[in-house]
């Protein structure tokens, strides 16, 4: 699958309806982001199941406010429209790779449990 590319209208369906997203936030004058882009891309191309989208953060700044991103490159990864994993800063191939199976191994039942144990706390 190509990488897809979200604006505000249409992220919130993409993460909640869509099992596996991973999200690059990102901007045209950045260069680590510059330097993203072609391993977001080729781990992409390796996992055509799921899906892998960018969201540029100047075109949809209400949506980068929302969701506090204060560096980029930021990538998101959601599972079932729960955000499973955020980090700013590039990420090396096999780092991304490896974060793939990580996500794609995920015990989502443990996950909502894990996170109706920390609502009950709060």
């Amino acid at each position: 699958m190509a990488i897809v590319n979200l604006t505000e209208a249409d992220f919130e369906s993409t993460v909640m309806d869509s099992g596996i997203v991973f999200v690059d936030f990102w901007a045209t004058w950045c260069g680590p982001c510059r330097q993203f882009a072609p391993i977001f891309e080729k781990v992409s191309e390796n996992n055509e199941d799921l899906v892998f989208a960018k969201v540029d953060t100047d075109a949809n700044q209400g949506l980068a406010g929302a969701l506090e991103i204060q560096s980029i490159p930021t990538l998101m990864a959601f599972r079932d429209g729960i955000m499973v994993f955020r980090q700013a800063g590039v990420l090396p191939a096999a780092a991304l790779e490896d974060l793939v199976s990580q996500v794609k191994a995920l015990d989502m039942d443990d996950v909502r449990r894990q996170i109706a144990e920390q609502n009950k706390e709060s």
